[in-house]
């Protein structure tokens, strides 16, 4: 029987929580719980989760932004990305309704290609990231204001956002770890590729633990 190399789901008992720090889109949470006969404390943030969309066109390039994040001082090169920050909606719409409201585009057909943590030492931040074909243009309401009223479209191919990465131009980590995937993917006739709807289960294991 192979073991295959995979994250293990780890319940602890909560001892105390509390929040420490309100903020406008997340919180810090302390938390004191027990493990390995001792108890511990730790502080993170708080976060509601993302996710975030490779819509790759019919010559085979994909969208990116390019968008001011003042903690780092950058304009960053990004994929369309949001928040899970409304109740109820499935990730899948949350990717759809990004990917219009940020890139004025439509997608028919969608696949998962990747989840990950972005930081597990210091956040709860948990992020799917969908590959989408079949593009049209979105019809929306939204407007862009604050650091999207000036985002920068552009249609790059997989090779040249993949030489970005390894020369060490573009530092977002969804960007890197979606062109990283989507090009290992690539290499196995995206084989790997999951269907839209797939269960996400680190997100539910992780919201099962807030209750």
């Amino acid at each position: 029987m192979t073991d295959l190399l995979a994250d293990e789901p780890c319940g602890v008992g909560i001892v105390e929580r509390s929040t420490v720090f309100t903020g406008r889109v997340w919180d810090v949470v302390s938390e004191r719980f027990a493990y390995n006969d001792e108890q511990l404390t730790r502080d993170y943030v708080r976060h509601p989760g993302a996710v975030a969309v490779m819509a790759f066109d019919e010559h085979d390039r994909f969208v990116t932004i390019q968008q001011y994040r003042h903690p780092v001082r950058l304009r960053e090169w990004e994929l369309p990305a949001g928040l899970l920050d409304l109740a109820g909606e499935h990730p899948l719409a949350s990717a759809q309704r990004e990917l219009a409201e940020e890139v004025d585009v439509a997608a028919a057909e969608w696949h998962v290609l990747t989840d990950y943590c972005t930081s597990p030492g210091g956040n709860d931040e948990a992020i799917r990231v969908y590959l989408a074909r079949g593009l049209t243009t979105a019809v929306h309401e939204f407007e862009r204001t604050g650091e999207e009223a000036d985002m920068v479209v552009r249609w790059v191919s997989l090779d040249e956002a993949m030489d970005a990465v390894l020369d060490g131009r573009v530092s977002n980590s969804i960007f890197q770890v979606a062109v990283l995937t989507a090009h290992a993917s690539r290499e196995r006739g995206w084989s790997t590729l999951r269907p839209g709807d797939a269960p996400w289960p680190q997100l539910d294991w992780r919201d099962a633990q807030r209750q």
